[in-house]
């Protein structure tokens, strides 16, 4: 079993070459490996996905490459392939590929979250709790570790504002793998440091990621034949609630429009909007006040996509009452409840409150990574109290769609996006 443990904690030697060029037709685009200097020893990232894939990672050194005329990604904005000994503060057991990916995954969806601080903690790439929030970066945090505090576990958490010794407190209060930040004062590393293997990651260009916008990068899908698929990366077109489409379809000689967004609701859907840019479809995203309530993954039909978030949904919000009045997990209490009477009826208590509050999805929004082929998913929804959805439009049953809001008690408000945001 110790031989099993070992492999996690062991470097994987790269072979890697130092220098890589990308040749598009008469443009280039050139990189270097990069290593760090750490306890005396030249290392590049600890292995690939699993333990028995070496990994390396690169970063650009010289570019030019446009394409129909717009300038793509030239390493300027120095994030996560320009890290520095000087940017890893601590490197814990050191970084593999799956911890850097989750860290720029959570860059990804930053970038469309610079109006507030903000914070996002991802597990495989995708994102577990979400939030930004006025009042601080503290109040964000809390709220995306409170949307789905099991998944949070040995997650990685990117913010985009400096940590202070409150943010470490909460941080170090729980198991994470990566903090990943614009800066921390003194007194937070010296909470955060207490924990020998979290990874302690500092990226200056986290404070200012709006720079980024509207700026793509070259996309590469590597197949299994060894062949490629290139892209330019998606680009969010909803960075305000203006950039909504109205709901609008015709059919038959009749148009059907949806009620517009009240202000708190179009904030709502914006900031889900920009999380969805880092979920696997297909997906579905629940969101409330500023902080996601679930968020559904990878699913292959939307109608059980949505279904599956509800009782995500569902789960998480009768685990937070465990939790909070037993401190135990909705898991561990099960257990606990077979054995003892007390807590067989704490538990009742607990899933009955959980139906009657239909899991705190009433008065959130949703949005949807895709557009409803059919209105079943959003009938679904509606029956759970939600109030506005945003999704991409283009349906041949747009119409129905819209009359399935239209016809709610009350009526529950739509807008399009005018883009899908599928990420495969």
């Amino acid at each position: 079993m110790s031989d099993l443990k070992k492999m996690y904690h062991t470097l994987q030697q790269d072979s890697f070459p130092q220098d890589l060029t990308l040749t598009l037709g008469d443009q280039t685009i050139c990189f270097t490996k990069k290593t760090w200097s750490i306890d005396g020893e030249s290392k590049g990232l600890r292995y690939g996905e699993n333990p028995d894939q070496p990994a390396a990672l690169y970063e650009i050194t010289s570019s030019t490459f446009t394409l129909d005329g717009v300038t793509f990604q030239q390493g300027q904005h120095k994030l996560v392939s320009a890290l520095t000994e000087e940017n890893l503060i601590q490197s814990g057991k050191h970084p593999g590929k799956i911890n850097l990916t989750d860290v720029d995954n959570g860059i990804n969806i930053l970038q469309y979250l610079t109006a507030k601080p903000a914070a996002v903690i991802l597990k495989h790439n995708n994102p577990c709790g979400a939030a930004w929030d006025e009042a601080g970066l503290h109040q964000a945090l809390s709220k995306a570790f409170a949307a789905d505090r099991i998944a949070a576990f040995g997650g990685t958490i990117v913010v985009n504002q400096p940590v202070d010794a409150a943010c470490a407190t909460f941080i170090t209060s729980s198991y994470f793998e990566v903090i990943a930040a614009p800066d921390f004062d003194a007194a937070s590393l010296d909470i955060l440091t207490t924990k020998k293997n979290l990874r302690i990651i500092r990226i200056p260009a986290l404070s200012h990621l709006q720079d980024m916008l509207g700026t793509p990068f070259l996309d590469i899908k590597s197949l299994v034949d060894g062949g490629l698929i290139i892209q330019t990366s998606f680009q969010n077109r909803i960075l305000s609630s203006q950039n909504f489409l109205p709901a609008q379809a015709s059919k038959d000689d009749r148009t059907v429009l949806a009620r517009t967004p009240t202000p708190q609701e179009a904030d709502d859907l914006v900031f889900a909007w920009a999380v969805e840019a880092g979920v696997t479809s297909n997906s579905i995203i629940f969101v409330r006040n500023g902080a996601t309530v679930a968020i559904g993954t990878g699913e292959q039909d939307r109608v059980g996509c949505v279904e599956i978030t509800i009782h995500k949904a569902y789960s998480k919000y009768a685990d937070k009452l465990a939790f909070a009045q037993c401190g135990c997990s909705l898991y561990e209490l099960g257990q606990k409840a077979e054995t003892d009477a007390a807590l067989a009826r704490t538990l009742e208590q607990i899933q009955a409150q959980t139906v009657a509050d239909k899991g705190g999805l009433p008065g959130s929004v949703l949005v949807s990574d895709g557009f409803f082929p059919f209105r079943d998913g959003v009938d679904l929804a509606i029956a759970q109290g939600v109030t506005a959805i945003a999704q991409p439009g283009g349906s041949i049953r747009d119409v129905e769609v819209i009359q399935a809001v239209n016809q709610a008690t009350p009526q529950v408000a739509m807008v399009f996006t005018g883009q899908r945001s599928f990420k495969h």
